[in-house]
């Protein structure tokens, strides 16, 4: 707690973690493993071997890094792992991957993913940012804007989407892009709501030269490396953020059997039970949704997860929020006034609900997700569909 009031995580923490490989596990399943034990790594704390970790290893790491019910202190520390590094690992050249990967994975330089601008937000494929070769094709110029970028000021490169030919997501392609003391590079803190200590950034690009053997598998391809981390990225973030809405409801559950009023303790009051219980039954079924991913995570080779749980990652995403924000809101309720001061014994159930904009926004905002989990459901049933049709002229039983 003291962490977000202060705005910021001891840089410390941040190689406390690395030094005991505990950032590992906010990469996608399966761990890269060739990679990690070319670097000595050949398991987590002693416990699990790196070949073994599964999705429900990253199902326990990140509900208990969420454990407090604030997003930003394990933001901080999580972002480039589990979003910036990914890309890097499944689409990077084999000399790409050697120059960088052994700081990124073992945490001796810190990442981010640089994707939303300004004007493009859940609407990935009208990014602005340019990156056009210099004359003598060695370098690409870059420039533009990355905003609400999480851990960018602290972060030594980024993986970032930029435009290297014309419009649309053909356009698109990734690059690794310095930041720290580069030249061309600006980045300042953004005030947000909550996630405060999560360090969001806002970034500017003024004429960046980066060589072009810093481009992320082929050019135009962007678009399509992105959407391919979209699965591990939401269910990460549906994990973490149901995890809050527990703690949210958790502590108002403390605070009921407690607070006296009216004679009694609120608690005794049915409104109050009545009111616990419409939360507490949507974050359980919540909750059983996400283990239920995680099981199919495990079971389906990563082609297959990609198409039939594209669509229900997203809802599952966004029904986390909308889960969230209940349970924050029904503990801002209950706490009373306490529940609407930054101070006290409320200031959780007041952060967490200052928190819930950060969980329905990024990784693709609500709506958008809500839209894309029915036109996925949509494109798979047709697919089906046409698969089980007989030719035509075929026999009848």
């Amino acid at each position: 707690m003291d962490w977000e009031r202060e705005e910021l995580v001891p840089e410390h923490v941040f190689g406390t973690f690395a030094k005991a490989n505990m950032l590992l596990p906010n990469l996608p399943s399966p761990l890269p493993v060739e990679w990690l034990k070319k670097l000595g790594v050949h398991d987590i704390l002693g416990v699990v071997k790196v070949e073994e970790f599964d999705y429900f290893h990253t199902l326990i790491y990140q509900d208990e890094m969420n454990r407090l019910g604030l997003a930003g202190p394990p933001s901080s520390l999580t972002a480039g792992l589990a979003f910036g590094i990914p890309p890097i690992i499944k689409f990077g050249s084999k000399e790409l991957q050697e120059r960088w990967l052994p700081d990124l994975l073992l945490g001796k330089k810190r990442s981010c993913i640089a994707i939303t601008e300004p004007e493009a937000g859940s609407d990935v494929a009208n990014i602005q940012t340019t990156a056009v070769k210099s004359e003598d094709g060695k370098h690409y110029i870059i420039n533009g804007t990355k905003k609400w970028i999480t851990n960018g000021v602290w972060s030594d490169c980024t993986t970032m989407a930029v435009r290297t030919s014309g419009p649309g997501p053909a356009g698109l392609s990734l690059l690794i892009v310095p930041l720290k003391n580069y030249p061309g590079v600006s980045m300042r803190r953004l005030k947000v709501a909550g996630q405060i200590s999560a360090g969001t950034t806002f970034i500017e690009l003024d004429d960046v030269k980066v060589p072009v053997e810093n481009l992320i598998g082929t050019e135009g391809m962007g678009m399509k490396y992105v959407m391919t981390n979209f699965n591990h990225e939401r269910l990460y973030i549906s994990i973490g953020v149901t995890r809050q809405a527990r703690a949210a409801l958790s502590a108002a559950c403390e605070y009921v059997m407690k607070r006296e009023a009216f004679g009694k303790v609120l608690i005794e009051q049915p409104v109050v039970r009545h009111r616990l219980a419409k939360a507490g039954a949507l974050l359980e079924t919540q909750w059983a949704w996400v283990e239920q991913f995680v099981y199919q995570m495990t079971k389906l080779k990563k082609e297959e997860a990609d198409v039939e749980l594209g669509g229900l990652t997203a809802l599952c995403k966004a029904q986390a929020g909308i889960v969230l924000d209940e349970c924050a809101r029904c503990a801002v309720l209950l706490f009373g006034g306490n529940g609407f001061t930054r101070t006290g014994q409320g200031e959780i159930a007041e952060r967490i609900y200052r928190e819930v904009p950060g969980a329905r926004i990024p990784g693709g905002s609500e709506d958008v997700l809500l839209d894309l989990a029915v036109r996925q459901l949509v494109k798979n049933y047709k697919n089906k569909t046409k698969e089980i049709e007989r030719p035509k002229g075929s026999l009848k039983l």
